[in-house]
């Protein structure tokens, strides 16, 4: 069988390896005669594989143990809300960045809870850019600061962390695990696993242990944070196939030498992405260059009548979900921590032959 190569944003590729191992555990996980999904939640085997998740993904990033480790559900949406009901407390005013889709959805969602000021915005520029801090309008006593350390639809991504006073929240659904971070920068981090973590299904949330507690009395239980971190993320049944996957997306990762040596691979896959973009008059990317994602690359033809054939043609050589957005049209390929620099290789040679042909 050949596997092709799937530049999809999200459900996104898995390892290889990782995918090997479960179709071998998928009918006998360990010689227990049954599949993992099968198993309680409170089985010992279960709580293992947690244990080890939260372990591994806490070396991974250097997570200190003043920070609560938790595997939700719900994807990353489900936290727009969580994040102002567990976080706003008698302030009731947090401030946030717009750089695109999802930071709009976390303000309008947000809108919902509290007195939300936007600091700063890129609709000016179509979202193609991230606004210097110094351009923010800050409000007056915010409880915390959100922004999208990187939007996947636009394809923008934060290399700086803002520096304020106030606890830093952050979704990083797109970027987790792509390159080295400092979790101490952060009072939260949050992201949905179905980009580097693993299947969707499964929600991080990395969390001060300070910062838990000050849910609002009608927080329903299942957005509160502080139930599942005393209940260790399982007051009620977990995802514990997703979480098993991520725990071995997370020794995969291991192997590959840590999240340094896969930030080496995902800035030499980016930079020839968007080299052979740039050395193109047929292709263009939108973004400017100091914000341009490594993990999410947006591009466009120079005739979008071609849009159709290029896709039909580079599905046909085996390279899968091209298609931009359907909010903003052309092509975006997502080479998250799994995409080999290979099936970056292949793309590149497909776009250059397809320029030679159609140019």
């Amino acid at each position: 069988m050949t596997r092709c190569y799937n530049f999809c944003a999200g459900p996104a590729s898995l390892p290889e390896p990782v995918l090997q191992i479960a179709r071998d555990d998928m009918l006998d996980w360990h010689g227990k005669g049954l599949s993992l999904m099968e198993m309680s939640h409170r089985s010992d085997e279960v709580v293992g594989v947690a244990q080890h998740a939260e372990q591994t993904l806490r070396s991974l990033l250097g997570i200190p143990d003043d920070y609560a480790v938790l595997f939700l559900q719900g994807g990353a949406s489900t936290q727009f809300s969580a994040v102002p009901l567990n976080l706003l407390g008698d302030k009731g005013r947090a401030d946030y960045v717009n750089t695109g889709q999802w930071s709009k959805k976390a303000i309008e969602e947000a809108q919902r809870y509290g007195d939300i000021n936007v600091v700063a915005s890129s609709r000016e520029s179509n979202f193609s850019t991230i606004p210097a801090q110094s351009s923010w309008q800050l409000g007056a006593d915010p409880a915390y600061l959100h922004y999208v350390a990187n939007e996947t639809i636009g394809g923008v991504e934060f290399f700086w962390t803002p520096q304020v006073d106030v606890p830093l929240v952050t979704d990083m659904s797109s970027t987790i695990l792509s390159r080295a971070i400092r979790v101490e920068d952060y009072g939260v981090i949050y992201a949905g696993a179905q980009k580097n973590i693993g299947p969707a299904g499964l929600t991080l949330v990395i969390v001060r242990r300070d910062l838990l507690g000050r849910a609002h009395p009608l927080c329903p239980a299942m957005l509160n944070w502080q139930v599942a971190a005393d209940n260790d993320s399982m007051y009620n049944t977990p995802p514990t196939f997703a979480l098993y996957l991520a725990a071995l997306v997370f020794d995969w990762l291991v192997a590959q030498g840590g999240v340094s040596a896969i930030e080496a691979v995902n800035r030499r896959k980016a930079g020839k992405l968007y080299a052979a973009i740039d050395g193109s008059d047929f292709y263009s990317n939108p973004v400017e260059t100091a914000s341009r994602s490594l993990m999410n690359v947006p591009f466009i033809l120079a005739n979008p009548e071609l849009d159709k054939r290029f896709l039909q043609e580079s599905e046909a050589a085996g390279l899968l979900n091209l298609k931009g957005h359907r909010s903003v049209g052309g092509m975006r390929a997502s080479i998250y921590n799994a995409v080999s620099e290979e099936a970056v290789d292949a793309l590149i040679a497909f776009m250059q032959d397809f320029e030679q042909r159609n140019g």
